[in-house]
């Protein structure tokens, strides 16, 4: 398997969570190994993703959906999001049942680039990625998840150097530990009064403390809410406004990729466009973005109106 792995030009990984950022720094090890190289890791946001431009002769992508345009020669997708698209030129590792970084560490281990501290990160991330509730590391997993939301993936990776192993019982997951214990009992009492539809199908949750994730899960688990999609929306210190998009059943996904997103199918996001600068204007823009019916039969109404009055113009003349 190793053998089929090209040299490539750059590491391709998703910015916004710990999968992306575990599964890069594992390819770069790899890489290094197999090839006595640092090959430069490049993080992105989906959007951002959606538009950069596929330069390279040779990459290896993890974390981002597998689509037409990456299915190019020398290039490496490795991968757990659905796809519908075969691989004829890239080389396509692809398995919906487990995290990025674990197919990742797979080939890793391959190399022999192992130890007891990464078999413990990269299970915890599994859980996390994947919303394994059911397994009894479920809640310490979502903390280490959520030292990404908190502290970004470039601030996590400069601390550590790199080696997120250091991250395993890290002072930092005191703080999300005392975060979780205060602030998402009272997060949740108060987004469950605060939720306001944005079409019939998509509740927008109206957040001010606690993990947001967690919330909107307890929101969907204890049917608080009809809405089988429920977005989430939070504002970077840069003034990008991200849209996060969860659900049970697989509409988060469909939704999300109306607004340039992606994800899994039950949880998705997005970042809104650049002239978006508040949670109010990115209310508004998401009631638009998400109801084109709407906007289109508002505008014909007005052509008509229009056409209308110009003809009783036109008779009366």
């Amino acid at each position: 398997m190793l053998g089929k792995l090209p040299r490539p030009e750059v590491i391709l990984t998703h910015e916004s969570d710990l999968d992306g950022l575990l599964a890069g720094v594992l390819l770069s090890r790899l890489a290094r190994k197999l090839f006595d190289a640092d090959v430069k890791l490049e993080a992105y946001h989906y959007n951002y993703w959606k538009q950069r431009e596929l330069r390279e002769r040779s990459a290896w992508v993890t974390d981002f959906g597998f689509e037409s345009r990456l299915d190019r020669p020398n290039w490496v997708v490795i991968d757990h999001h659905p796809t519908e698209v075969p691989a004829r030129n890239a080389y396509l590792i692809h398995d919906v049942t487990k995290s990025a970084a674990s197919l990742c560490y797979e080939l890793c281990q391959i190399a022999d680039i192992q130890s007891p501290a990464l078999d413990r990160l990269v299970h915890l991330n599994n859980v996390a990625d994947l919303f394994l509730e059911n397994d009894p590391d479920f809640i310490l997993a979502c903390d280490y998840a959520n030292l990404v939301k908190s502290y970004g993936f470039w601030n996590l990776h400069a601390l550590t150097n790199g080696a997120l192993e250091k991250l395993l019982d890290h002072p930092l997951l005191e703080v999300m530990t005392v975060k979780r214990q205060v602030e998402d009992p009272l997060g949740l009492a108060w987004s469950r009064e605060n939720i306001s539809a944005l079409t019939p199908q998509v509740g927008f949750v109206n957040t001010i403390v606690g993990n947001n994730n967690l919330i909107v899960h307890q929101l969907l688990e204890q049917g608080i809410t009809s809405f089988p999609v429920l977005v989430t929306l939070f504002r970077k210190s840069n003034g990008l406004v991200v849209a996060s998009f969860r659900s049970k059943n697989g509409e988060a996904g469909k939704v999300a990729e109306r607004v340039k997103g992606g994800g899994h199918p039950n949880a998705s996001g997005a970042i809104l466009p650049k002239h978006v600068r508040t949670i109010p204007d990115a209310v508004d823009f998401l009631k638009q973005a998400l109801n084109p019916t709407t906007k289109r039969s508002e505008g014909l109404t007005s052509l008509e109106g229009i056409f209308a009055a110009l003809d009783q113009v036109n008779r009366k003349g």
